[in-house]
């Protein structure tokens, strides 16, 4: 044994000593019995893993989070002006008494502490799975370790147009709150289904969304993270979109002392599409790190990665994007972009773009800057009586328009740009 995987295998000795798996029927304990396996040979990463050296994993690592005062609510609620299905959870536990119903035309929706204790569930041929396959080649430990010891989430099975999203609420009471929440999306053929997502949730949160998109089905995936929370959260979405599907995933983060978006996205089916896409906005101490792997495994599909992060006060954005062109994916046509916004001297913009093509028909490119506000383009607003801190904000809307232009729903990427120009609002100086 190595020493580098002997230390991660202490690290998590640590971890595990003060975590006890839930109780379940036998379809989720083997999936548990199966990750706890899985990650005791694999331990938890330091910073000499080639995808944390960016970021610190520590907070991740410690046994217990540090103390976070609970956020107080949002002024304007996140999604409001959107006829939704919502559902609560406060520090990681479904809260029913502040919940709408969980029935929903053309979705069957439960919880997974409702339903683990049976010995079949349709999420069996699931749960774990996804996470499972994304481990190659790049190992996702925190993943793993949410998938032996989740108690609790929600198995969405969609057989048809669902009549409206489905909004998950996630608040934190618990100044040392530490969240573990796994769900399971199933969208059978021709199913169409938003997700929305939104709070703090925690004061370390972790979680974990597994998506199967079956063919001709469309799945849209909005949520906004942060705020001005000083909270640390991992989240980690796992799909595998099959024939003419689409997939389509866009995340807002506004501070947030330290956040990783994790996201494996598998195309195995023909004329399918993958988007995701993110818009950052951090300030001083804010760590945050989007890094997204996309396997292109049949012909004729479609990828977008499209990554805007804007940095003040000696914030740090990370970017690492993968393409991955599997034998055979022929007529790919992947595009990546990864860009930021330095507003001081201070921040720092990290960047590891990558492709691998193992096909000779495709069409791929990825790019990445990072750069100060335009000073001619801001003179020319000034110059026509717009105040300094009205023009900046124009100015860096405008360097965010291209991610929040991922958000098909027009209602959705309204709400998005304002709750961007609040922020900037309050956040950039004369």
């Amino acid at each position: 044994m190595s020493a580098l995987l002997k230390a991660k295998q202490e690290t998590l000795a640590l971890r595990l000593a003060a975590l006890s798996q839930p109780a379940g029927g036998s379809w989720v304990s083997a999936a548990r019995a199966d990750a706890l396996a899985r990650l005791q040979a694999m331990g938890l990463p330091g910073r000499r893993d080639e995808y944390w050296r960016y970021t610190d994993p520590a907070a991740f690592n410690a046994v217990t989070p540090a103390a976070v005062t609970p956020a107080a609510a949002d002024a304007v609620v996140p999604f409001d002006a959107i006829e939704r299905v919502k559902l609560y959870f406060v520090d990681g536990v479904f809260d029913a008494a502040r919940s709408d119903s969980l029935e929903l035309a053309g979705v069957e929706l439960s919880r997974l502490a409702d339903v683990a204790g049976t010995d079949s569930h349709w999420a069996a041929e699931l749960y774990g799975k996804l996470e499972a396959n994304g481990q190659k080649p790049v190992e996702r430990p925190f993943a793993v370790l949410n998938t032996a010891f989740a108690a609790d989430g929600l198995l969405i099975r969609v057989t048809g147009q669902a009549e409206r999203p489905l909004s998950l609420i996630y608040e934190q009471s618990s100044e040392t709150s530490d969240v573990l929440l796994h769900h399971v999306l199933k969208l059978e053929e021709g199913a169409e289904f938003t997700l929305l997502e939104n709070g703090v949730g925690a004061a370390r949160f972790n979680s974990v969304m597994e998506v199967e998109v079956g063919k001709g089905a469309t799945f849209h995936h909005v949520r906004t993270q942060g705020r001005d929370s000083d909270r640390s959260a991992i989240t980690h979405i796992f799909a595998r979109i099959g024939s003419e599907s689409t997939f389509k995933s866009f995340t807002m983060t506004a501070n947030g002392t330290l956040t990783r978006n994790e996201a494996v996205l598998d195309l195995t089916g023909d004329d399918a599409f993958a988007h995701i896409a993110g818009a950052c906005v951090g300030d001083a101490g804010v760590k945050h790190d989007d890094t997204v792997f996309i396997i292109h495994g049949a012909e004729r599909c479609e990828s977008r990665q499209v990554f805007k992060k804007v940095l003040m006060n000696g914030a740090t954005g990370v970017f690492q994007g993968k393409i991955l062109v599997k034998p055979g994916a022929q007529k790919t046509d992947g595009y990546q972009i990864s860009q930021s916004l330095l507003l001081d001297g201070d921040s720092q913009f990290l960047a590891k773009p990558e492709l691998e093509i193992y096909a000779d028909d495709v069409k791929c490119s990825h790019g990445s800057t990072s750069g100060a506000i335009d000073e001619t383009a801001l003179y020319y607003l000034r110059s026509r009586g717009v105040p300094k801190r009205q023009a900046e904000a124009l100015l860096v809307l405008a360097f965010l328009a291209e991610a929040i232009g991922e958000i098909d729903d027009e209602t959705l990427g309204e709400e998005i740009r304002g709750r961007l120009e609040s922020w900037l609002t309050r956040h950039t100086n004369d």
